[in-house]
């Protein structure tokens, strides 16, 4: 995203040229003198050589969007969503030069509905708040509440309309990362020549039980620059109240020809059967049995799709998704199939218009659970659900 940069150097004085004789000098005063200058001169030189940059950068996107099924009624609605492809944003971001190739950095993001200027109700504040520190050759350490190592590697590698910054209104793979965002998480990340590699830690913070509410992960991706890009990655979360585990896992690939990229993905999730609510993670306890995501032992998701650039503005894409899931019992059991097309156009390096539909078949259990992607209006109540979607998007 480009952004509003605020750049603040230190300048040093002008050096002083003027040079005394030996003779001029009759004290211990005037050689202590010198040494105070020399040291100061020294000082401003080295703080000049620093330089610190503040950004501030957004996205605002809005549409009107049609769904059927989204009562167990059947009814339809058409309203303006609270976002459109991506969800609206503003953020604050900055480095500071710390010299020999080492910075020290931090992100300061809000989500929100463009459709009523309210904050997600569903998300703190800031929703992405972390500081760090990066080296060009050490790699880079950030400590804050920030991405998973899950959304990392799919979002660089094979995520779904990959021009798209996570998240937006219909990305099943979004509600199998378990969302993307983790709270008292510190992460490391290191770049070697294609490869970037990620591990992190989250806290739980329970008195007595420093497993519970943690999360580890560790994730890989390798990214040259054409034509393929890979990656893989393991997160287990542990649950707030009693250790239990959620464990997932994904690896995927895209391959870019010509003006096609190609995608593929799999993901995978396995509850313990105690696992009930993960405080670290953007979704509170309620909210993940709304979502139908205790329901199930496992559930495994495939993704296919592609994107066509017919020029620079121009991008028509198609995906497909298979959800497969294990209830925790038999009538739990439940099956996916989502299909999407998309067209999306650039009036501007800043400005696209798009549209956009989707159309869902849901069986078993994975009626009214929302696999949808955590942006959508309404959770598919009946066996089918057809959604469409226009909108405008400006990023800042």
């Amino acid at each position: 995203m480009r952004g509003v940069q605020v750049r603040s150097d230190n300048r040093p004085r002008p050096a002083i040229s003027r040079y005394r004789s030996g003779a001029e000098y009759k004290n211990g005063d005037d050689v202590k003198a010198i040494y105070v200058v020399g040291v100061l001169a020294s000082c401003g030189a080295g703080s000049a050589m620093a330089q610190s940059s503040v950004t501030l950068y957004g996205l605002t996107d809005v549409s009107v969007q049609y769904q059927t099924h989204v009562n167990r009624a059947g009814g339809s609605t058409v309203q303006m969503g609270v976002g459109g492809l991506s969800e609206s944003r503003f953020g604050v971001s900055g480095t500071e030069d710390l010299g020999g190739g080492n910075a020290a950095i931090f992100r300061l993001e809000n989500r929100f509905d463009l459709n009523n200027g309210q904050s997600d109700p569903g998300l703190p504040f800031w929703n992405t708040a972390f500081v760090g520190l990066k080296s060009a050759n050490l790699g880079m350490l950030t400590m804050g509440r920030q991405t998973n190592v899950l959304a990392g590697v799919v979002e660089r590698t094979y995520a779904s309309n990959p021009w798209v910054p996570f998240n937006f209104s219909f990305q099943p793979e979004f509600t199998m990362l378990g969302g993307p965002w983790s709270s008292n998480m510190a992460k490391y990340t290191i770049k070697l020549a294609d490869v970037v590699g990620q591990v992190s830690y989250a806290f739980g913070n329970t008195a007595g039980h420093t497993s519970y509410g943690s999360q580890m992960g560790i994730g890989v991706a390798y990214m040259p620059a054409a034509p393929l890009a890979a990656g893989a990655a393991y997160m287990d979360s542990r649950d707030s109240t009693n250790g239990s585990h959620s464990k997932a896992w994904t690896a995927g690939a895209s391959y870019t020809w010509q003006s096609m990229q190609f995608h593929a993905g799999y993901f995978e999730n396995r509850l313990d059967p105690g696992f009930q609510s993960y405080l670290n993670g953007p979704f509170t306890a309620p909210v993940l049995a709304a979502l139908k995501y205790t329901d199930f032992s496992s559930r495994r998701m495939f993704s296919l799709g592609a994107v066509h650039s017919f020029s620079s503005a121009m991008r028509l894409s198609f995906n497909y998704w298979r959800t497969l899931q294990t209830g925790k019992t038999e009538r739990l059991d439940g099956t996916a199939s989502q299909f999407e097309l998309l067209a999306d156009y650039n009036l501007s390096k800043r400005t696209d218009v798009y549209i956009e539909g989707n159309y869902g078949l849901y069986r078993g259990d994975l009626i009214g659970a929302q696999i949808q992607g955590v942006n959508g209006l309404g959770t598919a109540q009946k066996s089918t659900q057809l959604g469409l979607m226009a909108g405008i998007r400006h990023q800042f």
